[in-house]
């Protein structure tokens, strides 16, 4: 059985008033992958803190392994602005950096040493050597260097100070430094956030295949599926222990839920049963039964009824149906154009590219390959550096920032709410509160609200601009387990389209059609969610190097069939002629689709029987031509493609 190394008994903690936990026990095991969850302000980060030896509890106690040595990573990092990034990294091993600085004076001192003095000289090297080895100490940079690189930092950067780097690369440095202590217990808070899907991949691998425990409190559930094999669920102010990874904790959890309500229920309808006999026969013949069974009534010892937090409750509706077409676009190149006149800045280039009505086109890329900029080129704020984009019929765009730019940091909350839609001031509260903003919530400024309530806010001014094609940058940073799940169902039911960039696989597997991934300066289409896409990848890379970035497994258009023989090919600018004429024709078409539908919608609201028959045929028929169209169009691309030879246009 595996020994414990921390136990943990009856821990409660306060500030001031609020009683954050009580009563919390569990105990942790060698090689123990614990997943701590909870909702925003539960309290999980100051648990962590108080296990790290970094606060103190107001009662219980923690009993420790003697010699274990804790690694604690923070939310905020904080290192030395002064050292490189390697010197940083490396300074984690400090403890073995001067085991090997004492094996070299010992070096030194054994050649000048004889006799007894050598003999102890001797036995201390040997001794300190083997445990320099066997703790890696001859490959401290190799290791060093490892781990930055799979964390995303490129060689380039180890010389970098420390000061120069962003947020998110003093975090991503921090999370480096707690891996190389390589303690026996490993405190992680929130270790995934700004790392792009390659370095989060990197380290699931590293956990999974790491030889301590570890405790990481992470909103990635996608992650902590991958590497947790127990979960802590801190709620309400109690602790609960749940075997198994995420996916598994939610099962046991509905099942522990609907268990208690079930009892709660059981023993609410006994004690309405107790206190209705304990009325009726009070003052009868059986009086001295019904004081017994209110004796028994009194001291009967109470089940709570099962909480749950409350979640976000979000409508997002369109107003306005799109034409089938939402967006298309010739090949771009995304960058920013150099203000010396020397060469641009590429980020990355495109195929062709359309969006149908209903698709959710995931982007997925490392940090910095232009995920941002591309859906800001989209949205028509930066040009593309060449190509074209356009929208289809009847678009509405709606975008979500990843940096909440939208958001005056001087407003309020409802102050925010009211200048984006006039409204009154009770319906602001009230869309306020569905999105957990409630009674003097609403009039704190955004400047200081939480990443995870400027989040909130934004999304509801989102739901404001019933836009029919959302474009979201990473929608689910700074929210909580359950908040991502209610705009998870929101987003699925929606009946438009979708293009989001994201790093949150979970929300990608349950909503993408489509995945648009990044990768070395070109943009690739993959049919599916994120499961298929690296399906796809592992067969391509599988294929080796026979399979060409315009292989089977990219959603690529099939290849056009031949000409036939005899038939003359039409030119390219006759080609592209009639296919702008058909681009238009199908713009008409949806005009006079939507414009029908409006019509039909009054006709049935007035029950204008011969008016909806004849508003029903005239709709009918122009489905039929826009679908004829559509296939004109397709034709035609696929002819463009075999009088062009594939090349660029």
């Amino acid at each position: 059985m595996p020994t414990t190394i921390l136990s943990v008994e009856n821990l409660s903690k306060r500030f001031g008033a609020e009683e954050i936990f009580s009563g919390v026990t569990f105990q942790i095991r060698e090689r123990d992958r614990i997943g701590l969850v909870g909702v925003n302000g539960a309290g999980k980060s100051t648990l962590l803190r108080i296990l790290a030896g970094l606060e103190q509890p107001d009662s219980g106690t923690l009993i420790a392994q003697r010699g274990l040595r804790l690694g604690y990573l923070a939310q905020e990092a904080a290192i030395d602005p002064g050292r490189t990034v390697l010197d940083a990294a490396l300074e984690a091993m400090e403890d073995l950096r001067q085991l090997g600085q004492e094996i070299e004076r010992l070096a030194a001192a054994i050649a000048d040493a004889s006799g007894e003095t050598l003999e102890r000289l001797l036995a201390e090297y040997e001794q300190k050597s083997l445990r320099f080895e066997a703790a890696g100490g001859y490959d401290l940079e190799h290791r060093a260097t490892q781990v930055l690189a799979g964390l995303g930092f490129e060689e380039v950067e180890f010389s970098r100070a420390a000061g120069q780097l962003s947020g998110g690369q003093r975090t991503r440095l921090a999370l480096a430094r707690a891996l190389l202590a390589d303690p026996d217990l490993l405190l992680l808070d929130e270790p995934t956030n700004h790392l792009d899907l390659r370095a989060l991949t990197w380290l699931e691998t590293f956990l999974r295949t790491w030889r301590g425990s570890f405790v990481v409190v992470s909103h990635d559930r996608y992650f902590l599926d991958q590497v947790t094999e127990r979960t802590l669920e801190l709620s309400f102010g109690h602790l609960e222990d749940y075997p198994g990874n995420y996916s598994r904790y939610l099962e046991l959890r509905n099942e522990r839920l609907a268990r208690r309500l079930a009892e709660y229920e059981a023993q609410q309808e006994f004690i309405r049963k107790q206190e209705e006999f304990i009325r009726r026969y009070k003052a009868g013949q059986r009086a001295r039964e019904a004081r017994g069974r209110a004796t028994r009534l009194a001291r009967l010892e109470r089940i709570e009824r099962p909480r749950e937090h409350e979640t976000l409750r979000l409508q997002l509706t369109t107003g306005l149906r799109s034409g089938r077409i939402v967006l298309t676009t010739s090949e771009l190149v995304i960058g920013y154009p150099a203000s010396d006149g020397s060469e641009p800045i590429v980020l990355c280039r495109t195929p062709e590219l359309i969006v149908e009505r209903g698709e959710r086109v995931a982007i997925i890329g490392p940090n910095g390959s232009g995920k941002t900029t591309l859906i800001r080129t989209l949205l028509g704020g930066h040009p593309p550096l060449s190509g074209q984009i356009r929208y289809g019929t009847s678009v509405r765009p709606a975008y979500y920032a990843q940096g909440h730019e939208q958001l005056d940091p001087k407003l309020t909350v409802l102050g925010t709410i009211l200048r984006q839609q006039p409204m009154s001031e009770e319906a602001a509260r009230n869309l306020a509160g569905r999105f957990l903003f409630s009674g003097d919530d609403v009039t704190k400024p955004v400047s200081a609200l939480s990443g995870g309530e400027r989040s909130r806010l934004a999304l509801a001014l989102l739901t404001l601009e019933r836009g029919n094609l959302l474009i979201l940058d990473e929608p689910t940073n700074h929210l909580d387990i359950a908040s991502r799940e209610a705009l998870e169902t929101v987003l699925a039911s929606f009946d438009g389209t979708i293009i989001f960039v994201s790093h949150d696989r979970y929300l990608i597997d349950r909503l993408a059609t489509r995945v648009w991934s990044v990768e070395d300066g070109v943009l690739r289409t993959w049919l599916g969610n994120y499961t298929d896409y690296q399906r796809q990848r592992t067969a391509t890379s599988g294929a080796g190097s026979a399979a060409s970035p315009a292989s089977g497994t990219l959603d690529s258009q099939p290849r056009p069939p031949a000409m036939v023989p005899g038939i003359a090919r039409r030119s390219p600018r006759q080609v592209e002629r009639e296919l702008r004429a058909t681009e238009e024709r199908i713009g008409e078409l949806e005009e006079r689709l939507n414009a029908l539908a409006d019509d039909l919608a009054e006709a049935t609201a007035r029950q204008d029987i011969e008016a909806i028959a004849e508003l029903g045929a005239d709709y009918e028929a122009t489905q039929q031509e826009l679908d004829a169209a559509y296939r004109r169009w397709e034709a035609l691309q696929e002819e463009l493609d075999a009088v062009t030879g594939g090349v660029e246009r």
